[in-house]
């Protein structure tokens, strides 16, 4: 769970501060004159799908980041995507928190307060994750016909396997196992479909999660 310079295994979960206090290779970080920090990263080499971050020390900005969302307008945008996460690490940004009191609205329902941000890195070549992935863009595009539409991409499975249950935050005093948050990057494709119905109905979102195995 920590940035090692040398680290290229299947996926890492890195804690946000010690990212940024010792990047993995392929990263810099430069503490800019207004107190805020500018990530530098190789683009042929990593997909970092994170938005502009206000952390305890200030703001994060990660050059050339979309955020969260890619927004492609045609499938020549698209299969640069499909290629990019197919061939690179993929960075995404994620939170761990603790199930707090009850909802009064619902029995059921639990608040959840954020503990920590970690940062998630996964080989999008490896083989596994790679079919997986390509597995589920074509099962969208099929799906939705060659209208608009928007795909989650999640990653809350792998990362749940990859910490393991034994996983606990210190959290004043005692160890909680956290709960994993915003594990997902989405990918917004725009047709120029004049009467795109089912995305204005909102009926052409997707999902798909990423078992790793």
């Amino acid at each position: 769970m920590s940035a090692d310079k040398k680290s290229k295994s299947l996926m890492d979960v890195i804690e946000l501060e010690d990212f940024l206090a010792n990047p993995p290779v392929d990263f810099t970080v430069d503490v800019r004159g207004t107190g805020y920090r500018f990530v530098e990263y190789d683009c042929d080499r990593c997909c970092v799908f994170i938005d502009e971050i206000q952390s305890a020390k200030g703001k994060v900005i990660f050059q050339n980041s979309p955020g969260r969302a890619i927004k492609v307008r045609t499938m020549k945008d698209y299969m640069q995507v499909r290629k990019n996460i197919t061939s690179k690490r993929i960075y995404i940004l994620v939170s761990a928190c603790e199930g707090a009191a009850k909802s009064k609205k619902s029995k059921d329902a639990k608040a959840l307060l954020e503990l920590r941000k970690y940062i998630v890195a996964i080989d999008g070549s490896n083989p596994v994750i790679k079919w997986e992935l390509e597995k589920g863009l074509d099962w969208t595009i099929s799906s939705v016909a060659g209208e608009s539409y928007r795909v989650d991409i999640d990653l809350g499975d792998i990362v749940n396997s990859w910490v393991g249950e034994t996983f606990r935050i210190p959290v004043e005093g005692e160890k909680v196992t956290p709960v994993w948050k915003n594990t997902s990057f989405t990918v917004k494709y725009r047709s120029d479909a004049l009467f795109d119905v089912s995305h204005w109905l909102g009926r052409s979102k997707r999902q798909f999660k990423i078992q790793g195995r």
